[in-house]
């Protein structure tokens, strides 16, 4: 790769100007949106070691490589030959990952410093310096660049520099990575998981903010953002295996935490993992399945199990048919379940900060199922008959029991109940073999319920016969689901603002309208009505794209999650309850107002002086989602409290009740009376 990579920058060298491509000697150096120039003192002091450097100042939006430059680009090239001094390697400052369309780079984001030792020789009185450079910038597009640099200066008693660029030199000196032996990590294992993937693990202090990791060896992994996750005090990074990469016997990483930087040299591959950081996956997937049975009590499921169960009692008790119904039915759940997991799955592993649910982060998709929902309960309610088609798809008719199980699972993402929070979390850094099986053991959960009363003549024949009362039934399991189009439109005003609610009840009002016309005009009025609707909803569908109204925030006393404000919260051994919450999770909303917006839990809170942060994860934020991970999760709600003093959370359970926030409070207050005596 890197062959390939220096091979290409040979032929684009032609495609430049000379000017451009190849610089005289001189001190400072000029390419397309980069100037190069010395990071050098007016002066060096005998036999003393001095740290000096290429200063590469690159315009906005551009940038030059690190030393491993990722899925694209190249690192920059120093051939440097010294005159009276001996000269160290190159030494490369930590980089950040910078996303160009589909790829990932390693490099710098805005001016960088390359730095290394210079020591003169005993006795010289001036040391000189001659330097080839080849560098590389890149924005989308990327224009190589060449040069040569000299530099002369005088061996005195004393070193000495302008102020500005000590100031310059001693920046970038601390962003270069320092031995391991001071690293605040170590590590623990490096391991093979099949053939695409590689874990590492580390170990280190509770409670500190995990740090990024960036891997030496881009012939082996990939340069995209590792999954990370958090058991205690061992922190668990997923690196991608780039295709056909053969095994070292050891890997070099990078460790940073945004200001410092320390170098993991020859970590050993092992043959597995530590037997204490192996998951048992039985245990797993039975967790999936005893979530998804749960799923089936959750109220976000009910409303398309009404469509069934109104289908099952129309159909009588003899239809033999209702077994392949239930089967149907439990493949639909089966294959969104997997597809859902593996677009998840695939997603995370390029990069993407996403996690289950993901799909009703998007307005388009919920006003789909908005727009579904709505034509459904007009049809229950007997406004129109739409004749056989949509009825399939509403799950009334044999044919549409496949879809009947598609939709549950789509509005059943929003309801993360007991047993899934910790399954789902694990299953975005499993292999993805094993993440499968656990999306298919919820699944599974999901669709026994039905497919046991489907199989069962005992349970079916306790089903009423059909009758004239069926019509009311009908039009009763309507208002679940108009209940449930509130819900959506609420969803939509907490994405969208408060334009949310506009356009989904006037894109609900064109759609209606267009049917009436559909039904009760002739062929022109029928015609009338397809074009309403494609234009209604063309523009609608451009609305929600557009869209980007800042939801309300919480009122009272919730803030808006902050990282910042949890270190200096838990820094100031202050409490900090934090919920992690969605629009689109009935859960959270249920939680919110049945137990955490209460007068009395509120007042619990204030009298026990504790932050509260409300980490909104409606919209995709790769800061929320990234939080989650490290507390092994990956859908919500989830509750995370730190007693004061804490550094490391406890998690409540996702069902909350209000003794559970008072019992926070009394096991505190008895801690701290048994502290006293």
């Amino acid at each position: 790769m890197i062959v390939i990579r220096w091979f290409l920058l040979f032929i684009l060298c032609f495609s430049v100007l000379p000017g451009k491509a190849h610089l005289s000697a001189q001190e400072t150096a000029s390419g397309d949106h980069v100037t190069v120039r010395w990071l050098a003192p007016a002066s060096f002091a005998e036999g003393k070691t001095e740290k000096i450097g290429f200063y590469f100042e690159v315009d906005p939006d551009w940038h030059v490589y690190w030393r491993n430059p990722g899925d694209s680009g190249a690192a920059p090239r120093f051939t440097i030959r010294p005159a009276g001094a001996s000269v160290g390697p190159i030494e490369w400052p930590f980089p950040v990952r910078l996303r160009i369309e589909h790829l990932t780079n390693l490099g710098y984001a805005g001016n960088v410093a390359y730095l290394f030792d210079l020591t003169p020789d005993p006795g010289v009185k001036t040391v000189s310096l001659q330097v080839d450079l080849e560098w590389l910038v890149c924005k989308i597009e990327c224009i190589p660049g060449f040069a040569t640099m000299t530099l002369s200066r005088p061996v005195g008693d004393k070193t000495r520099w302008q102020s500005g660029d000590q100031n310059l030199r001693n920046h970038f000196a601390q962003r270069i990575p320092r031995p391991s032996t001071s690293s605040p990590w170590e590590p623990v294992a490096l391991a093979a998981l099949g053939e695409d993937r590689i874990r590492l693990l580390l170990e280190g202090e509770k409670g500190r903010k995990p740090p990024q990791v960036f891997p030496l060896d881009g012939n082996l992994f990939s340069a995209a953002k590792p999954a990370l996750q958090r058991e205690g005090k061992t922190l668990i990074y997923i690196f991608e295996r780039l295709p056909g990469a053969a095994l070292r016997q050891s890997a070099d990483f990078v460790l940073s935490d945004g200001s410092r930087a320390w170098q993991l040299d020859e970590v050993s591959f092992s043959a597995a993992l530590p037997q204490a950081q192996q998951r048992p996956l039985w245990l797993l997937v039975l967790a999936a399945l005893a979530g998804g049975i749960i799923l089936n009590l959750m109220p976000c499921v009910f409303p398309v199990l009404s469509i069934k169960l109104l289908g099952l009692v129309r159909e009588g008790h003899s239809d033999r048919g209702r077994l392949l119904e239930g089967l149907l039915y439990a493949t639909g759940v089966l294959t969104t379940f997997t597809a859902l997991g593996a677009l998840l799955l695939v997603l995370r592993a390029g990069g993407a900060a996403i996690g289950w649910g993901f799909q009703l982060q998007s307005a388009p998709v919920v006003m789909a199922l908005l727009l579904l929902f709505w034509l459904v309960a007009l049809s229950f309610s007997g406004a129109f008959e739409f004749g056989h088609r949509l009825m399939n798809l509403a799950g009334v008719s044999r044919g549409g029991s496949f879809a009947t199980g598609v939709l549950a699972v789509f509005v059943a993402a929003p309801c993360t109940g007991p047993f899934m929070g910790a399954a789902l979390g694990t299953a975005a850094i499993l292999p993805a073999t094993e993440g499968i099986l656990i999306f298919l053991g919820l699944g599974v959960g999901l669709a026994v319920p039905f497919v046991v009363l489907c199989a069962s003549p005992a349970l079916l024949n306790r089903l009423p016969a059909p009758g004239p009362w069926m019509e009311k039934l009908r039009q009763l399991l309507a208002f679940p689901l108009y209940a449930t189009v509130i819900w959506l439109l609420w969803v939509l005003g907490r994405m969208l603002g408060e334009s949310g609610w506009l356009i989904g009840a006037l894109l609900l009002l064109a759609v209606t309208f267009a049917l009436w016309l559909g039904r009760n005009f002739s062929r022109v009025g029928r015609a009338c009505a397809w074009v309403l609707l494609l234009v209604s909803l063309g523009i609608g569908y451009l609305a929600l794209v557009e869209g980007h109204e800042e939801a309300p925030q919480a009122v009272d006393s919730w803030q808006k999650y902050d990282p910042r404000l949890l270190e200096q919260a838990l820094g100031d051994h202050r409490p900090v309850f934090i919920d992690y919450t969605a629009a689109w999770c009935i859960t959270c909303q249920v939680n919110k107002k049945l137990v955490l917006d209460t007068p009395e839990v509120q007042k619990l809170f204030r009298d026990n002086n504790v932050l509260l942060l409300r980490a909104d994860w409606t919209r995709q934020d790769p800061e929320i989602t990234e939080a989650l991970a490290l507390l092994g999760r990956n859908s919500v709600p989830v509750y995370a409290w730190y007693p004061a003093g804490a550094t490391e959370p406890e998690l409540l359970p996702q069902i909350l009740q209000k003794h559970m926030i008072s019992d926070l409070f009394a096991e505190n207050n008895n801690t701290q009376n048994e502290k006293e005596n």
